[in-house]
């Protein structure tokens, strides 16, 4: 049996790797796979305690983060290509064409 701080330490090496990712990456497409780590890092959060207390709550939860991520890649996706089309640049700094 695994114990919980082996699952709390694997969360917290994938939430730093995220943040790193969302504070000093400049493409938009690696800071979405960056927040999609710190999505992950809490999902094991809620999965690693649901097991230690035996509840499923945790699970529960974690379905539900599933698919707000999956919408939320969904949205992303497409104003990605609307981006693209437009302006031919996934760079965060060149684009401005949002602000209003």
């Amino acid at each position: 049996m695994v114990p919980l701080w082996w699952y709390i330490l694997l969360a917290v090496v994938l939430f730093v790797i995220g943040a790193a990712g969302v504070l000093l990456r400049r493409n938009i497409l690696v800071v979405l796979m960056s927040l999609e780590l710190l999505l992950n890092s809490v999902n094991i959060n809620f999965i690693a305690f649901g097991r230690q207390y035996d509840d499923f709550r945790g699970q529960i939860f974690a379905i539900f983060v599933i698919a707000i991520t999956a919408a939320e890649v969904a949205v992303a996706l497409g104003i990605l290509v609307a981006l693209v089309r437009n302006k031919s640049t996934l760079k965060v700094d060149d684009v401005t064409m949002m602000k209003g």
